[in-house]
């Protein structure tokens, strides 16, 4: 079993910055990849970006690449998200996620889910 805590949610000027956490718990996570989606209202989950627990590669949807970056840390078995340049567009639900294939990026592949932070960009 494996739990997931997101912080840093909040609300935000357009153009600000947010740090999104992810602390995780339970299951070791050496070869598993944890991801970051998001959902606005009246809209699907969306991807957004992925990193793998071991290596520590990263994948971004193309609408945040040069914005965001995700970044871990093995020590606090938590993951982060760095929002800069913010967009209105961005303002969702943002969730953390846990895959046992390293390359995940669509939402089934997670097996763990956070509950979920709300980001809020105001123009």
């Amino acid at each position: 079993q494996v739990q997931l805590v997101e912080s840093g949610g909040g609300l935000v000027q357009a153009g600000g910055s947010l740090r999104l956490s992810c602390a995780a718990s339970g299951r070791t996570f050496s070869s598993y990849a944890m991801g970051w989606f998001r959902q606005a209202p009246g809209k699907e989950r969306e991807f957004v970006a992925r990193i793998t627990w071991g290596g520590g590669s990263t994948y971004y949807a193309d609408s945040v690449k040069g914005r965001f970056t995700m970044s871990r840390d093995y020590s606090k078995n938590t993951v982060y998200l760095q929002m800069n340049s913010l967009k209105p567009e961005d303002t969702a639900v943002y969730y953390c996620a846990v895959s046992p294939r390293r390359l995940a990026s669509r939402g089934y592949e997670y097996e763990y889910w956070g509950q979920g932070t709300q980001v809020t960009v105001s123009s």
